[in-house]
């Protein structure tokens, strides 16, 4: 798992730590407290991590963070009988990244582009290491007008994956989806690139990642 990755949301009760800003769980039984609990440290980094990438400053990413942790803690009860927690999570967060773009009277835009220039920093030099034509293409500035055209759920494993360099495992449970769908939106987003950039396909990684 790499580092900033979710945590195991179990471990000894000791790693529990009280609920999001305090807020009372009157009528909660202990293991919907400690599942809360749970939840929350498993996520919130993450949370506080994508929520940068789309906004590009801390303090919006925090409290676009907080009113979706509010919301879920508002609602966990209800949220414990749903079948993908997690995806609905997912949705929650986007939906206060999208209210927060929104308050500051900008258009919202997939900021996941900085999860590809991210890429390529980590990846410096490798235009020059033989790299195949999509590994150019990501250089230009047309990718980046690209990227825009990808779906939410493409650019949102995008940012994970490439970003963040989360596992495909870690990027699935952050969205609250299979792996396997992971892997092929990062296909699919391979795909409607070179499409769009009218460049040559060459086989993908299995998990479509851009290696040097």
């Amino acid at each position: 798992m790499t580092q900033g990755a979710p945590g195991n949301p179990g471990g000894p009760e000791e790693s529990y730590g009280p609920p999001f800003k305090g807020q009372p769980m009157d009528g909660w039984g202990d293991t919907e407290r400690k599942s809360y609990w749970a939840f929350q440290e498993a996520m919130t980094e993450s949370y506080l991590r994508v929520a940068y990438i789309k906004l590009g400053s801390d303090a919006d990413a925090e409290e676009a963070v907080d009113k979706a942790l509010d919301y879920i803690l508002a609602n966990w009860q209800r949220m414990l009988g749903m079948e993908h927690l997690h995806k609905y999570a997912w949705t929650v967060l986007n939906s206060r990244i999208f209210d927060q773009q929104r308050a500051r009277r900008r258009r919202p835009e997939p900021a996941d582009v900085a999860a590809f220039e991210a890429f390529l920093n980590e990846s410096d030099g490798f235009l020059t290491r033989g790299a195949d034509a999509f590994e150019y293409l990501a250089g230009t500035i047309h990718f980046y007008t690209a990227v825009r055209r990808l779906s939410e759920r493409q650019r949102d494993a995008v940012i994970l994956y490439y970003g963040l360099d989360y596992s495909t495992r870690d990027t699935a449970l952050v969205m609250g989806v299979e792996e396997g769908t992971v892997r092929s939106q990062l296909r699919l987003a391979r795909a409607r690139l070179l499409h769009l950039l009218g460049a040559p396909t060459n086989s993908p990684n299995e998990d479509g990642k851009v290696r040097a």
